[in-house]
């Protein structure tokens, strides 16, 4: 198990960036890992969650707390796509975010990247797949710049 998790750190570090398989794996927390008929990793979760889904292309889908781990650990604004008020409640019930609606966004963001979608204040709302490199989603007025696969919650008051 600890060699794998090794394994895993490292793909989170490559398509992440630094520091992300120490964020999404720490040493010192309990995961469970499904694997595949052939042994292949399969999902990882915490006790908090779905961390990640490990895709047959070797790259990872994340689930919402894997994005709160990014989020809380890369700096700003890495994996990122952030948008404002407006858009919250929808990107927060699982709809699409446009890009009209994007405020800032990682510049290293190209299509089909995993992302965070967050508001201003920080707070994740979703995660999904770029559809958009940066510079699209900072320039076009319309189409889709993340596929949200699973929006957070609306916080209780």
């Amino acid at each position: 198990m600890d060699d794998e998790l090794a394994r895993l750190r490292t793909v989170a570090d490559y398509q992440f960036g630094a520091g992300a398989g120490a964020a999404l794996f720490p040493p010192t927390e309990e995961f469970e890992v499904t694997h595949s008929t052939s042994g292949r990793p399969r999902q990882v979760r915490a006790e908090a969650g779905r961390l990640v889904s490990y895709g047959t292309d070797g790259r990872f889908t994340l689930g919402l707390e894997g994005g709160r781990r990014l989020v809380a650990t890369l700096p700003k604004p890495a994996a990122r796509v952030v948008v404002g008020s407006e858009s919250e409640p929808f990107v927060r019930d699982g709809k699409n975010v446009f890009a009209k609606f994007v405020q800032a966004v990682d510049d290293d963001v190209r299509p089909n990247d995993e992302v965070a979608v967050v508001h201003t204040d920080g707070d994740v709302l979703a995660v999904g797949r770029a559809e958009l490199a940066a510079d699209a989603m900072r320039d076009f007025e319309a189409g889709m710049a993340v596929k949200v696969r699973a929006g957070a919650e609306a916080k209780a008051d």
